[in-house]
């Protein structure tokens, strides 16, 4: 390569140097040029707090086998709402103990836990009802007339007394589960708004069955427990549309409309507790943390410049920019860092480290052949490429498969393992290749000892 494109790059190097040092650290910067963007990291639940809520599930409609695949199927759709909203890395779990089934919800970043209850109870749960049997019907009747009257006291002698509050219609396997978009309609004649539903495969098999099972009979539509469209069924409907009527305004259609979309909630939930968390580690904590990343880093650079001498240090520069490229891409994508997110960071820069090692101790055995310095450079990096790409490509296909396997915190640990092993290849290969391309031909390259 020509000298003259070589001093391109390296400008060019120097220039993305700059900026993305700036957008890392952009205290200094801010200080001429005030308008310069400041963009703040965003941290995780374990490092700035957040809200802690814990809800529980109402299984009274679903069978027993399929307890388990209703929380997952909740899990992911809270998981989903709340990502809408921005939080990022939200931690959402479900536990179940004495055969209660709970939903955990922690939110990074949201001290106000009823900023963090509107995010999730705005997801409503939608559900079709069926008629119950005139016989079931008519001992709700029955019963509602046997109680009318008592006192609570009195109430409680009557066998059976709960029949009285049971609706007249009753759950079926119809819910949002299987609820595929939902859409603002209008009615051609009158003008209404109403909303216009379209169920997944499996759910418009379940309409298909329910809609010929009530024909001439009432199908009840409800959300989050209040009916709002009862109407009667006049033929079996197959393609799984369904709508919901009722005295809607525009905007109560179109945000009922968004919020079904957003993710209409497969069973009922409660809440049960709410609190506001302070960070797992505190703001002293991090900053230990950096400060020993901050030393094992200083150590790993005097280190390279002690047994590598020259290549060393440009491997030190190349590491440096290295470094204000992944914190500005932090910023700019935006990741939310937790203490398990900043490891896997710090695991890449290891990884950075040893490309480099690599790349030198090839270059070095080159030398030691009484090849010239040019050819030795372009050797060593051709024969250390295959070690750096085949340890790379490995530790990001693990890193791969734990970020779509994984939860929250493991996503975050793969996600910065990923993009710093990304970046660390660039920095071996281009980066330290171009500073050190800068000393062919020139007197430095005939100084044995700041090479060997």
């Amino acid at each position: 390569m020509n000298k003259s494109r070589v001093l391109l790059i390296f400008i060019g190097i120097l220039i993305l140097g700059f900026v993305a040092g700036n957008l890392a650290y952009p205290q200094y910067i801010k200080k001429a040029f005030p308008s310069f963007p400041d963009i703040p990291f965003r941290l995780g639940l374990d490092l700035q707090g957040g809200t802690h809520l814990l809800y529980e599930a109402d299984l009274s409609g679903v069978e027993k086998a399929n307890y388990s695949t209703a929380m997952e199927g909740l899990r992911d759709i809270i998981e989903r709402r709340i990502n809408l909203f921005g939080v990022t890395e939200p931690i959402v779990q479900t536990q179940e103990s004495g055969g209660q089934h709970r939903l955990v919800v922690e939110l990074a970043g949201i001290k106000d836990p009823a900023e963090a209850i509107k995010m999730i109870g705005k997801t409503p749960f939608l559900e079709f009802r069926e008629m119950r049997s005139e016989e079931e019907v008519q001992a709700i009747i029955d019963k509602q007339e046997e109680i009318d009257g008592l006192t609570y006291e009195e109430l409680q002698q009557v066998d059976n007394w709960q029949l009285a509050y049971e609706d007249a219609f009753k759950s079926t396997a119809l819910t949002g589960q299987y609820l595929e978009k939902a859409e603002v309609g209008f009615n051609q004649q009158t003008g209404v708004p109403m909303i216009l539903l379209q169920f997944d495969k499996e759910g418009s098999d379940i309409f298909e069955q329910l809609t010929s099972e009530n024909v001439g009979k009432q199908l009840a539509i409800y959300i989050d427990g209040v009916p709002i469209s009862s109407p009667v069924v006049s033929e079996t409907i197959s393609g799984g549309k369904a709508q919901i009527t009722g005295d809607f305004t525009v905007e109560e259609a179109q945000e009922l409309a968004r919020n079904l979309n957003a993710g209409a909630l497969p069973v009922p939930i409660t809440l049960i507790s709410q609190q506001t968390v302070g960070p797992t580690l505190g703001a002293l904590s991090l900053q230990e943390s950096l400060k020993a990343g901050l030393i094992g880093f200083l150590a790993v650079i005097v280190f390279l410049i002690i047994f590598y001498r020259l290549p060393g240090l440009l491997s030190s520069l190349a590491l440096l920019l290295y470094i204000a490229l992944i914190l500005s891409l932090f910023k700019l994508i935006p990741v939310t860092l937790t203490l398990a997110g900043i490891g896997g960071f710090i695991l890449s820069i290891g990884m950075a480290v040893d490309a480099n090692i690599l790349i030198f101790s090839r270059m070095r055995e080159e030398l030691k052949q009484n090849k010239s310095f040019s050819v030795s450079l372009e050797e060593g990096f051709r024969r250390s490429w295959p070690s750096i790409r085949d340890g790379n490509l490995t530790t990001l296909i693990v890193a791969l498969i734990l970020f779509f396997l994984g939860t929250s915190f493991i996503k975050g640990f793969a996600l910065t393992l990923s993009i710093g092993i990304v970046m660390s290849m660039f920095s071996a290969i281009f980066i330290t290749r171009t500073l050190l391309r800068l000393f062919v031909n020139t007197r430095l390259e005939n100084t044995k000892w700041l090479w060997k």
